[in-house]
């Protein structure tokens, strides 16, 4: 039985991101559907408050954000690589890019009315409300893109994604697939998930044969899995992925600290400092069904911080 566990939804775009990698790779995993707007409960009982989707779960161990989560994959997984040498450090630079301005662009550009209404429309309109209020309250604060804004930015976006695929290269930093390739794939998902809307990428040709290439790795083997049962799997572990933290890095180990993502979806989520380090912050924190977890989360786009006194 595999040790991956992914908590995910079908529509969501960054799940999508993982399952992909997880065919890539060819491997098992364990699927928990989570509810797609709060509460969620399940959800709380193992990462503490973090809500956004997905997390991955290994034993009593649970890893927030793909850019983290994919690193710990391609740890378990080494072969074939996410982070081949041949892609350099470009691969890093265009996977973050993805992630959140490439992203950014995607989500209001596909929501727009036609688009909503394709993809919402069997959705009752009194849950079609409460979805909205739940998705304002995640990115209260921040600026989103009109549709037409949006617009313009894929097609800029488009354009330099089509230029990185040279004649005859199969995927986009060359010929073997990377972290750059999955981190770029899920928005281009997303917008497909609206037909209405998709016209924007008639255009570019070889973009689009790189998106059926990747697409063509499928989504591995799943088994599903309960909520309840995947707490249990925590609650039952007993031990935890070795950690530390190292000096020099503004925070002492065993400090009452919270971590929240800088974007949007801010939730603090409190716990015990018991790993740090460039890229990875960990929190234990006590559950009353999951028992003691280790919440991970990475450095890039997170804020540690001491817990203020209640």
């Amino acid at each position: 039985m595999t040790d991956l566990i992914l908590h995910h939804f079908d529509n969501s775009p960054f799940s999508e991101k993982v399952r992909l990698i997880f065919g890539w790779k060819q491997l098992a995993w364990r699927s928990v559907m989570v509810p797609i707007m709060l509460p969620k409960p399940d959800v709380v009982a193992l990462t503490g408050g973090y809500r956004r989707t997905p997390f991955l779960q290994i034993g009593a161990d649970v890893y927030c954000d793909t850019a983290l989560m994919c690193r710990v994959i391609d740890a378990i997984a080494p072969e074939p690589p996410l982070y081949p040498r041949a892609a350099t450090g470009m691969q890093h630079v265009v996977a973050q890019w993805a992630d959140s301005a490439l992203f950014s662009a995607a989500i209001p550009y596909t929501t727009q009315p036609a688009g909503a209404a394709h993809m919402f429309r069997d959705v009752p309109p009194e849950v079609l409300k409460a979805l909205g209020a739940d998705r304002a309250a995640m990115t209260a604060g921040t600026r989103r893109a009109t549709p037409v804004d949006a617009a313009a930015q894929l097609r800029s976006y488009f354009a330099w994604l089509e230029a990185l695929l040279l004649p005859g290269q199969k995927f986009l930093l060359g010929e073997t697939p990377c972290i750059a390739d999955f981190s770029v794939v899920h928005s281009l998902w997303f917008i497909h998930r609206a037909p209405p809307v998709t016209s924007i990428l008639a255009p570019f040709d070889k973009l689009l044969g790189w998106y059926e290439r990747v697409l063509a790795f499928g989504h591995g083997r799943s088994d599903k899995l309960s909520g309840s049962d995947a707490i249990a799997v925590a609650a039952q572990a007993g031990t935890h992925a070795s950690t530390q933290v190292e000096p020099g890095l503004g925070f002492p180990a065993g400090a009452e600290v919270t971590v929240s993502a800088t974007d949007y979806g801010t939730d603090l989520v409190s716990g015990t400092l018991v790993g740090l380090s460039t890229d990875e912050v960990v929190i234990a924190r006590r559950d009353e069904r999951a028992g003691t977890v280790h919440v991970h989360f990475p450095r890039i786009a997170y804020q540690v911080q001491i817990k203020k006194p209640s």
